[in-house]
């Protein structure tokens, strides 16, 4: 019960950590990336990634190259809904209910940082299939 409680209470922190301001940048900056996508603007895409996540991939091409081989869902996505945004790892993680291009849901995490100007970037993206609802 009490690690309920303290994974509550750090969930609630974190939402009044963010500002309404911070909420609207990020879904912005995730909105846009897969905008970029659908045009295949690597370049645009990619600057939307986190500093960690361009010193990784040093560049445009190689990024897109994983974007398209590995997360399908966002690369094309049929819908794409964005729901709240979570901690995970101790940051902000804006969930996304996904249906990808093969018609098939999946619930995208994407783990963000804040710059030292304020804007935010994204740090990441994790997909999961949403849970099984057994009758």
């Amino acid at each position: 019960m009490l690690a309920l409680i303290a994974l509550v209470g750090s969930a609630a922190a974190q939402q009044a950590v963010l500002s309404d301001g911070d909420r609207l940048a990020i879904r912005d900056v995730i909105g846009r990336q897969v905008e970029a996508f659908a045009r295949d603007d690597g370049e645009a895409a990619f600057g939307f990634a986190s500093p960690t996540i361009q010193r990784l991939f040093g560049g445009a091409e190689m990024f897109m190259e994983m974007v398209r081989q590995g997360y399908r869902p966002v690369y094309r996505p049929r819908t794409f809904d964005f729901v709240e945004i979570v901690e995970l790892d101790g940051r902000p993680t804006q969930k996304v209910h996904v249906v990808g291009p093969d018609g098939r849901p999946v619930i995208a995490f994407y783990p963000m940082t804040q710059l030292p100007d304020g804007s935010w970037r994204i740090d990441g993206c994790y997909l999961k299939a949403p849970d099984e609802h057994q009758a």
